[in-house]
Protein backbone atom coordinates (compact mmCIF):
# COMPACT_ATOMS: atom_id res chain seq x y z
CA UNK A 1 0.00 0.00 0.00
CA UNK A 2 2.64 2.28 0.48
CA UNK A 3 4.28 1.50 -2.72
CA UNK A 4 1.28 2.36 -4.63
CA UNK A 5 0.43 5.73 -2.57
CA UNK A 6 3.91 6.94 -3.46
CA UNK A 7 3.69 5.61 -7.29
CA UNK A 8 0.28 7.65 -6.81
CA UNK A 9 1.90 10.58 -6.21
CA UNK A 10 1.12 10.49 -1.78
CA UNK A 11 4.09 9.77 1.04
CA UNK A 12 2.31 7.44 3.36
CA UNK A 13 4.43 5.78 7.18
CA UNK A 14 2.93 2.76 8.08
CA UNK A 15 0.08 4.25 10.07
CA UNK A 16 -1.50 5.61 7.28
CA UNK A 17 -0.72 2.74 4.98
CA UNK A 18 -1.90 0.25 7.65
CA UNK A 19 -5.61 1.85 8.22
CA UNK A 20 -6.61 2.47 4.83
CA UNK A 21 -5.38 -1.00 3.62
CA UNK A 22 -7.80 -2.36 7.25
CA UNK A 23 -10.34 -0.14 5.59
CA UNK A 24 -10.46 -1.59 1.75
CA UNK A 25 -9.81 -4.98 3.29
CA UNK A 26 -12.82 -4.97 6.19
CA UNK A 27 -15.00 -2.93 3.68
CA UNK A 28 -15.50 -0.16 6.51
CA UNK A 29 -15.72 3.64 5.70
CA UNK A 30 -12.63 5.36 7.12
CA UNK A 31 -12.84 8.67 8.87
CA UNK A 32 -9.97 11.07 8.54
CA UNK A 33 -9.37 13.53 11.17
CA UNK A 34 -7.39 15.92 11.53
CA UNK A 35 -6.27 19.99 11.19
CA UNK A 36 -6.92 21.55 7.68
CA UNK A 37 -3.90 20.98 5.50
CA UNK A 38 -2.55 18.05 6.43
CA UNK A 39 -2.99 15.73 3.39
CA UNK A 40 -6.94 14.29 4.37
CA UNK A 41 -8.34 15.15 1.04
CA UNK A 42 -5.25 14.48 -1.26
CA UNK A 43 -5.06 10.78 0.97
CA UNK A 44 -8.67 9.50 -0.78
CA UNK A 45 -7.52 11.11 -4.28
CA UNK A 46 -4.32 9.24 -3.87
CA UNK A 47 -6.57 6.19 -3.33
CA UNK A 48 -8.54 6.60 -6.39
CA UNK A 49 -5.34 6.75 -8.48
CA UNK A 50 -3.81 4.08 -6.75
CA UNK A 51 -6.69 1.81 -6.98
CA UNK A 52 -7.35 2.68 -10.79
CA UNK A 53 -10.99 3.11 -9.89
CA UNK A 54 -13.16 6.60 -10.47
CA UNK A 55 -13.31 9.56 -7.74
CA UNK A 56 -16.66 10.94 -6.10
CA UNK A 57 -16.95 13.86 -3.93
CA UNK A 58 -19.49 15.06 -1.54
CA UNK A 59 -18.44 18.63 -0.36
CA UNK A 60 -20.08 19.32 2.75
CA UNK A 61 -20.98 22.56 3.76
CA UNK A 62 -23.48 23.97 6.05
CA UNK A 63 -27.22 23.84 4.76
CA UNK A 64 -26.33 20.82 2.86
CA UNK A 65 -29.81 18.75 2.56
CA UNK A 66 -30.88 15.24 0.89
CA UNK A 67 -31.49 17.18 -2.60
CA UNK A 68 -27.76 17.92 -2.94
CA UNK A 69 -25.99 15.25 -1.58
CA UNK A 70 -28.50 12.24 -2.47
CA UNK A 71 -31.00 12.79 -5.33
CA UNK A 72 -33.87 14.86 -6.61
CA UNK A 73 -36.55 14.68 -9.05
CA UNK A 74 -36.09 16.66 -12.33
CA UNK A 75 -39.01 18.50 -12.10
CA UNK A 76 -38.62 20.67 -15.17
CA UNK A 77 -38.59 17.30 -17.23
CA UNK A 78 -41.73 16.16 -15.47
CA UNK A 79 -43.47 18.81 -16.28
CA UNK A 80 -43.09 18.78 -19.89
CA UNK A 81 -43.97 14.76 -19.78
CA UNK A 82 -47.11 15.86 -18.17
CA UNK A 83 -47.90 18.32 -20.96
CA UNK A 84 -47.05 16.25 -23.85
CA UNK A 85 -48.97 13.08 -22.15
CA UNK A 86 -52.35 15.89 -22.02
CA UNK A 87 -51.60 16.93 -25.13
CA UNK A 88 -51.81 13.16 -26.30
CA UNK A 89 -55.25 12.80 -25.08
CA UNK A 90 -54.22 11.50 -21.14
CA UNK A 91 -57.50 12.44 -19.56
CA UNK A 92 -57.17 10.61 -16.38
CA UNK A 93 -53.10 11.26 -16.31
CA UNK A 94 -52.60 12.02 -12.90
CA UNK A 95 -53.96 8.66 -11.64
CA UNK A 96 -53.03 6.50 -14.45
CA UNK A 97 -49.78 4.75 -15.74
CA UNK A 98 -48.07 7.72 -17.23
CA UNK A 99 -48.29 10.08 -14.04
CA UNK A 100 -46.39 6.85 -12.34
CA UNK A 101 -44.15 6.75 -14.99
CA UNK A 102 -42.62 9.90 -14.88
CA UNK A 103 -41.23 8.54 -10.89
CA UNK A 104 -39.02 6.79 -12.40
CA UNK A 105 -34.68 6.24 -13.04
CA UNK A 106 -35.70 8.35 -16.39
CA UNK A 107 -36.65 11.74 -14.39
CA UNK A 108 -33.79 11.31 -11.23
CA UNK A 109 -31.11 13.50 -11.19
CA UNK A 110 -28.26 11.37 -9.05
CA UNK A 111 -25.86 13.20 -6.55
CA UNK A 112 -22.78 12.09 -5.23
CA UNK A 113 -24.15 9.25 -2.62
CA UNK A 114 -26.99 7.69 -4.78
CA UNK A 115 -24.13 7.88 -8.13
CA UNK A 116 -21.67 5.83 -5.50
CA UNK A 117 -24.41 3.66 -4.87
CA UNK A 118 -25.40 2.93 -8.18
CA UNK A 119 -22.11 2.72 -10.04
CA UNK A 120 -21.57 -0.75 -11.61
CA UNK A 121 -18.26 0.25 -11.15
CA UNK A 122 -16.08 0.43 -7.75
CA UNK A 123 -15.52 3.83 -6.90
CA UNK A 124 -13.44 5.92 -4.00
CA UNK A 125 -16.59 8.03 -2.28
CA UNK A 126 -14.80 11.34 -0.55
CA UNK A 127 -17.27 12.66 1.85
CA UNK A 128 -15.50 15.69 2.52
CA UNK A 129 -15.45 17.82 5.59
CA UNK A 130 -17.91 16.03 7.15
CA UNK A 131 -18.03 18.41 10.20
CA UNK A 132 -19.73 20.99 8.87
CA UNK A 133 -22.73 19.80 7.99
CA UNK A 134 -26.33 19.75 10.13
CA UNK A 135 -26.04 17.19 12.54
CA UNK A 136 -29.46 16.16 11.03
CA UNK A 137 -27.99 15.19 7.92
CA UNK A 138 -25.26 12.38 9.83
CA UNK A 139 -28.75 10.37 9.86
CA UNK A 140 -28.51 10.08 5.72
CA UNK A 141 -25.27 9.26 5.91
CA UNK A 142 -25.49 6.40 8.41
CA UNK A 143 -28.20 4.63 6.77
CA UNK A 144 -25.57 4.67 3.58
CA UNK A 145 -22.16 3.52 5.49
CA UNK A 146 -24.16 1.19 7.37
CA UNK A 147 -25.58 -0.92 4.32
CA UNK A 148 -24.50 0.79 1.15
CA UNK A 149 -28.32 1.16 0.20
CA UNK A 150 -30.94 4.32 -0.10
CA UNK A 151 -34.12 4.71 0.31
CA UNK A 152 -36.51 6.15 -2.38
CA UNK A 153 -39.95 6.04 -1.43
CA UNK A 154 -41.40 6.43 -5.22
CA UNK A 155 -39.07 3.68 -6.34
CA UNK A 156 -37.87 1.32 -2.87
CA UNK A 157 -34.06 0.00 -1.97
CA UNK A 158 -31.74 0.91 -3.60
CA UNK A 159 -28.75 -1.13 -2.80
CA UNK A 160 -24.99 -0.83 -3.62
CA UNK A 161 -24.07 -3.40 -6.47
CA UNK A 162 -20.28 -2.58 -5.76
CA UNK A 163 -19.23 -1.14 -2.66
CA UNK A 164 -17.81 2.04 -3.13
CA UNK A 165 -14.05 2.43 -1.12
CA UNK A 166 -15.71 5.35 1.54
CA UNK A 167 -13.67 8.41 2.96
CA UNK A 168 -14.74 11.03 5.38
CA UNK A 169 -12.87 13.51 6.18
CA UNK A 170 -13.42 16.07 9.52
CA UNK A 171 -11.29 19.29 10.22
CA UNK A 172 -12.65 18.51 13.69
CA UNK A 173 -14.35 21.16 14.36
CA UNK A 174 -17.16 20.14 16.43
CA UNK A 175 -17.70 16.57 17.71
CA UNK A 176 -19.26 14.20 15.34
CA UNK A 177 -21.99 11.43 16.35
CA UNK A 178 -20.96 8.03 18.15
CA UNK A 179 -23.61 6.69 16.03
CA UNK A 180 -21.17 8.15 12.80
CA UNK A 181 -17.86 7.18 14.31
CA UNK A 182 -18.68 3.59 15.62
CA UNK A 183 -19.34 2.96 11.63
CA UNK A 184 -16.46 4.05 10.21
CA UNK A 185 -12.50 2.95 10.90
CA UNK A 186 -10.38 6.13 12.18
CA UNK A 187 -7.17 7.50 10.72
CA UNK A 188 -5.54 10.99 12.56
CA UNK A 189 -3.35 13.46 10.24
CA UNK A 190 -1.98 16.14 12.27
CA UNK A 191 1.01 17.96 10.54
CA UNK A 192 4.20 16.11 9.38
CA UNK A 193 7.40 15.87 10.89
CA UNK A 194 10.16 17.91 9.83
CA UNK A 195 11.57 14.59 8.11
CA UNK A 196 8.92 13.28 6.63
CA UNK A 197 7.77 16.63 5.17
CA UNK A 198 11.60 16.98 3.71
CA UNK A 199 10.77 13.66 2.22
CA UNK A 200 7.50 14.81 0.37
CA UNK A 201 9.64 17.92 -0.88
CA UNK A 202 11.88 15.31 -2.37
CA UNK A 203 9.05 13.39 -3.56
CA UNK A 204 7.86 16.48 -5.96
CA UNK A 205 10.80 18.42 -6.27
CA UNK A 206 13.92 15.67 -6.62
CA UNK A 207 16.08 18.42 -7.76
CA UNK A 208 16.10 20.88 -5.10
CA UNK A 209 19.06 21.82 -2.91
CA UNK A 210 19.36 19.50 0.28
CA UNK A 211 20.27 22.46 2.50
CA UNK A 212 17.60 24.24 1.55
CA UNK A 213 14.92 21.34 2.20
CA UNK A 214 16.33 21.74 5.61
CA UNK A 215 16.07 25.49 6.16
CA UNK A 216 12.29 25.13 4.61
CA UNK A 217 11.07 22.25 6.61
CA UNK A 218 12.73 23.69 9.60
CA UNK A 219 11.10 27.64 9.39
CA UNK A 220 7.51 25.96 8.36
CA UNK A 221 7.66 23.69 11.70
CA UNK A 222 8.34 27.19 13.35
CA UNK A 223 5.61 28.96 11.99
CA UNK A 224 2.93 25.94 12.90
CA UNK A 225 4.71 26.24 16.48
CA UNK A 226 3.26 30.13 16.70
CA UNK A 227 0.06 31.17 17.45
CA UNK A 228 -1.18 32.13 13.66
CA UNK A 229 -4.76 32.34 12.39
CA UNK A 230 -3.90 29.50 10.08
CA UNK A 231 -0.57 27.61 9.75
CA UNK A 232 0.83 26.77 6.55
CA UNK A 233 -0.35 23.11 5.22
CA UNK A 234 1.65 20.53 3.64
CA UNK A 235 0.36 22.40 0.20
CA UNK A 236 1.62 25.28 0.91
CA UNK A 237 5.12 24.15 1.90
CA UNK A 238 5.45 22.83 -2.11
CA UNK A 239 4.25 26.11 -3.21
CA UNK A 240 6.73 28.03 -1.16
CA UNK A 241 9.47 24.98 -1.99
CA UNK A 242 8.54 25.27 -5.66
CA UNK A 243 8.61 28.68 -5.73
CA UNK A 244 12.06 29.09 -4.44
CA UNK A 245 13.30 26.79 -6.87
CA UNK A 246 11.76 28.65 -9.81
CA UNK A 247 13.71 32.19 -8.59
CA UNK A 248 16.81 30.16 -7.61
CA UNK A 249 16.75 31.14 -4.11
CA UNK A 250 19.18 29.16 -1.51
CA UNK A 251 18.73 30.62 1.71
CA UNK A 252 14.92 31.48 3.23
CA UNK A 253 16.89 34.39 4.82
CA UNK A 254 17.33 36.16 1.58
CA UNK A 255 14.67 39.23 1.01
CA UNK A 256 13.25 37.25 -1.83
CA UNK A 257 12.39 34.91 0.32
CA UNK A 258 10.44 36.76 2.43
CA UNK A 259 8.84 38.07 0.16
CA UNK A 260 6.87 34.63 -0.67
CA UNK A 261 5.60 34.13 2.69
CA UNK A 262 2.51 34.91 1.55
CA UNK A 263 2.71 31.55 -0.43
CA UNK A 264 2.68 30.09 3.47
CA UNK A 265 0.58 32.27 5.39
CA UNK A 266 -3.10 33.96 4.21
CA UNK A 267 -4.25 36.62 6.91
CA UNK A 268 -2.27 39.54 7.41
CA UNK A 269 -2.15 39.24 11.02
CA UNK A 270 -0.05 35.96 10.07
CA UNK A 271 2.58 38.20 7.89
CA UNK A 272 3.13 40.99 9.55
CA UNK A 273 4.10 38.53 12.77
CA UNK A 274 6.05 36.65 10.87
CA UNK A 275 7.60 39.58 9.25
CA UNK A 276 8.20 41.42 12.91
CA UNK A 277 10.41 37.93 13.49
CA UNK A 278 12.42 37.94 10.27
CA UNK A 279 13.58 41.94 11.58
CA UNK A 280 13.78 40.60 14.92
CA UNK A 281 16.71 37.82 13.35
CA UNK A 282 18.11 40.38 11.66
CA UNK A 283 18.84 42.57 14.33
CA UNK A 284 20.00 39.73 16.30
CA UNK A 285 22.47 38.17 13.40
CA UNK A 286 23.91 42.19 12.83
CA UNK A 287 24.62 42.68 17.30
Amino acid sequence: MKDRLSQAGYLADDYIATSVMLAIKLSKPILVEGPAGTGKTELSKAISRALGTPLIRLQCYEGLDEAKALYEWDYAKQLLAIQIAQQNGSENFQSGDAMKSIFSEEFLLTRPLLQAITSKEQVVLLIDEVDRIDIEMEALFLEVLSDFQVSIPELGTVKAATQPVVFLTSNDTRDLSEALKRRCLYLHLDYPTPEREAAIIRMHLPDIDEYLINEITKFVASLREMDLEKPPSVSETLDYATALVMLSVSHITDKAAQNLTNLLLKYKSDLERVKRVFEHNKESESQ
